[in-house]
C-alpha cells in the first residue's frame, strides 16, 4: 500500500464513480480500476460495490476512508515540512551569545526572529566569543553573537550589527563620580577590573589604556558585566565596561564618560557552510541594523 493508492481510493470514494475519479487523477480508468483492485487484495477487504451507475463504500470502504485522508494529509505535512526545512522557516537554531549580548542584541533580535519565524525552535546559549567561534566551526551552535573582533574567524561569516563604546566605572564615592567626562589616563593609577582575558573586552580595554599612556593595575578579573559593576559597588577598582550594557547600574557605581572613548562592535557569525535558518538570522539581523 502506498500513497499513490491511497490518493486514487479517497478520490474515487469522493466521486464514486471510475471515469469521473480517472478525470481529476488526470489518469485513463483502466490504472485506477488495477490500483483500487490491488489495494483491496493488499488490505484482503472489499472496499467498493460495483453497480451499473457507479459504485459505493462498503463498511470496509466507510472505515478506511478517514485514515487514508489523514495518512495524505501527513504526507503533505511532512512535503511541508521539508520544504520548510528547506528555506529555514522549520527546525532548530542553535544560537551562542556573549554575556554582554543580552542588554541590547539579544532583545532586539530574539523577539523579532521569533515572528518571523515561529516554528523554528530557539536553543540559547550563554558563552564567551572564543567559544561560540568554536562551536560554530565544530557544528556544536548554529549562530553566534559575538564581541568583535574575533580572534579566530576561520571559517565563519561575520556582519557587524551594533556599535558601542566603553564607558568608565567608577565607586560613586569616589573622586570620579561626579565628573561628567574624563580622560582614560586620568585612571592610571587606580585598580582595574577586566574582563577575563580571553574576552574580546579585555583585550580592547589593556589596548586603549596603553594607547592612554599606561599599564592597568589589574585587581580582579570576571565574566560577566553585572559582576564586574558589583565589583567596582565593592570599591575594588574602576572598570570598562560597554555602554549599552549598564542600563541597571547598581547603587554605589557611577559611570563617566570617557574623551576620546574606545570604540567596540558586536556581530553576528555564522559558519561558511551555515543552516538555512541561520543565514534567515543573519538576513534579518542585518537588514533591521
Amino acid at each position: 500500500m502506498d500513497l499513490r493508492q491511497l490518493l486514487y481510493f479517497t478520490t474515487l470514494a469522493d466521486t464514486l464513480n471510475f471515469h469521473r475519479a480517472a478525470e481529476r487523477l488526470n489518469i485513463s480508468q483502466p490504472p485506477l480500476t488495477v490500483a483500487i483492485r490491488k489495494l483491496e487484495e493488499q488490505l484482503g477487504a472489499q472496499l467498493f460495490v460495483r453497480g451499473p451507475r457507479g459504485v459505493a463504500l462498503t463498511a470496509a470502504g466507510q472505515a478506511a476512508l478517514e485514515p487514508a485522508r489523514a495518512a495524505l494529509a501527513r504526507a503533505q505535512d511532512v512535503r511541508a515540512a521539508v520544504r520548510q526545512g528547506q528555506t529555514g522557516e522549520r527546525g532548530q537554531l542553535r544560537i551562542g551569545f556573549v554575556g554582554s549580548a543580552i542588554y541590547s542584541m539579544l532583545p532586539r533580535l530574539i523577539p523579532d526572529y521569533r515572528h518571523r519565524f515561529p516554528l523554528v525552535d530557539l536553543v540559547l546559549e550563554d558563552s564567551t566569543s572564543v567559544d561560540i567561534a568554536r562551536g560554530l566551526r565544530d557544528g556544536e551552535l548554529d549562530v553566534g553573537l559575538v564581541r568583535l573582533p574575533l580572534l579566530d574567524a576561520k571559517g565563519l561569516t561575520i556582519k557587524v550589527v551594533e556599535t558601542d563604546e566603553l564607558i568608565a566605572a567608577v565607586p560613586a564615592k569616589s573622586a570620579f563620580a561626579a565628573s561628567s567626562r574624563m580622560a582614560l589616563a586620568s585612571l592610571a593609577r587606580e585598580p582595574f577590573i577586566l574582563h577575563t582575558r580571553i574576552s574580546v573586552l579585555n583585550m580592547v580595554a589593556l589596548m586603549a589604556c596603553h594607547e592612554a599612556g599606561f599599564t592597568p593595575n589589574v585587581a580582579q578579573e570576571a565574566t560577566q558585566v553585572h559582576t564586574i559593576l558589583s565589583l567596582v559597588q565593592s570599591g575594588l577598582g574602576v572598570a570598562l565596561v560597554p555602554a549599552r550594557a549598564t542600563r541597571q547600574v547598581p547603587d554605589g557605581v557611577r559611570l563617566v564618560r570617557l574623551e576620546n572613548p574606545p570604540r567596540i562592535e558586536a556581530g553576528i557569525a555564522i559558519p561558511d557552510q551555515a543552516s538555512p535558518a541561520a543565514i534567515n538570522f543573519l538576513t534579518m539581523a542585518t537588514s533591521d541594523s
